[in-house]
């Protein structure tokens, strides 16, 4: 199956050890980048959940925020510190004596200054697997969400193959009356331009001007792109360069077809090809 890159995931948890949020975003990207955003308090855990994410996705922007709120096990708690407490507070007594107008100080002044209140560090091992389940689970949401998605640009793809070979089957079925109709173009032209030339030489004329303007080759290859990305979209998996690299092939190869056409139907033919490609080609961007 192939996947998206656009897609988005929700999921919380709770207990004893706390409660946590985790959201994923994931949108197109050349190449896999990771953004993963956490609170001060957790970011001892940022590299196993870089390597988590990069287990489960191959190809995307992530980005993950997590918000975590600890529990009574989780070791977090706020403490005084009684010692500077003390000294500010005799600081205090030292300068109202001086000042002969003292402003009093609150209690909230002394809790304001620095160091007074001391945030317990959290013990990751209680929460750590916590996190980590609540990212896969995160991560199994995402990638199902991804999948949904890439089965439907899978549809699309195909419907526009479809389409492209029914042009390419159009053009074969007229190279005959195309042929036949340029031989009768070029005699025309010699007989316009009073030219007289043997059965010889004007049957090489024909024979060469028949290879400036054949374009059998070129729906042979354009059969053969066809064929390998139905093989690749059958395949699944990591497919979102091969896929756009055949994108390129496909329209150089109608662009020659065009290049090449000496009527309306094949004209109109590469015209319709190109589009068909280019509708391919911009939601191929968005398969991982």
């Amino acid at each position: 199956m192939i996947q998206s890159m656009t897609a988005f995931a929700r999921t919380q948890g709770q207990g004893q050890w706390g409660s946590a949020v985790c959201e994923l975003r994931s949108i197109n990207h050349r190449y896999l980048e990771l953004v993963v955003r956490l609170p001060e308090t957790l970011h001892a855990l940022e590299a196993s959940m870089r390597e988590c994410i990069r287990r489960h996705i191959k190809r995307g922007k992530i980005e993950c925020h997590l918000r975590f709120q600890p529990g009574d096990v989780s070791g977090a708690g706020i403490t005084i510190n009684h010692h500077l407490a003390e000294q500010l507070c005799n600081a205090n007594e030292i300068i109202a004596q001086k000042l002969k107008q003292a402003a009093p100080v609150s209690t909230m002044d002394i809790l304001h200054w620095p160091g007074i209140l001391q945030i317990a560090e959290i013990d990751l091992e209680v929460i750590q697997d916590q996190v980590l389940v609540l990212l896969d689970k995160a991560l199994q949401d995402l990638i199902a969400a991804r999948v949904r998605e890439g089965e439907e640009l899978k549809q699309l793809f195909l419907q526009r193959l479809e389409n492209m070979k029914v042009e390419v089957a159009k053009v074969r079925q007229h190279m005959p009356e195309i042929l036949t109709y340029q031989r009768e173009r070029l005699i025309a032209r010699f007989s316009d331009a009073k030219l007289e030339l043997d059965a010889e030489r004007l049957e090489q004329e024909i024979v060469l001007f028949a290879q400036k303007t054949d374009v059998m080759e070129e729906l042979d290859r354009i059969d053969a792109h066809i064929s390998e990305v139905r093989r690749i979209l059958k395949q699944g998996g990591v497919s979102g360069r091969r896929l756009d690299f055949l994108m390129q092939e496909l329209h150089r190869e109608a662009n020659t077809l065009g290049a090449k056409s000496t009527d309306v139907d094949t004209t109109r033919a590469s015209v319709e090809l190109k589009v068909l490609i280019e509708q391919i080609r911009e939601q191929v961007q968005n398969v991982e």
